[in-house]
């Protein structure tokens, strides 16, 4: 990460994608093979972009998969199981780029300890 604002991004992204597979996932076990409503996809193909912009190719979870297709409405099994792996991603990008520093932790950014503390 460069930037105080890129970790900002990054904590808001992962309790959106905790908070999307929290309420998919109740969806999913009430009709698994239901389709996603069409302004539910929207926000978690926002908050599938975004992710993807902060997690590079290297940690992003599923080549060559971008954000779900309006046209083709995934069902929510099919969200809960790639909200998921984003989770496991975005979560490990985030272990990645924290290190212990004194008592606490701390995220590095441009490669260097910064004076961000990192909680959780």
């Amino acid at each position: 990460m460069k930037t105080k604002e890129d970790i900002e991004t990054l904590e808001k992204t992962i309790g959106q994608l905790q908070a999307t597979h929290r309420e998919i996932s109740l969806l999913s076990k009430k009709a698994p093979n239901d389709a996603v409503n069409v302004l539910k996809l929207r926000m978690i193909n926002s908050i599938i972009v975004v992710a993807n912009g902060l997690l590079g190719d290297s940690y992003k979870p599923l080549a060559g998969f971008e954000e779900f297709d309006e046209d083709d409405m995934p069902s929510t099994s099919d969200v809960v199981f790639v909200v998921a792996q984003y989770l496991e991603e975005i979560g490990r990008f985030r272990s990645d780029n924290i290190v212990g520093r004194g008592r606490g932790r701390v995220y590095l950014l441009a490669g260097e300890p910064s004076n961000v503390p990192a909680t959780g």
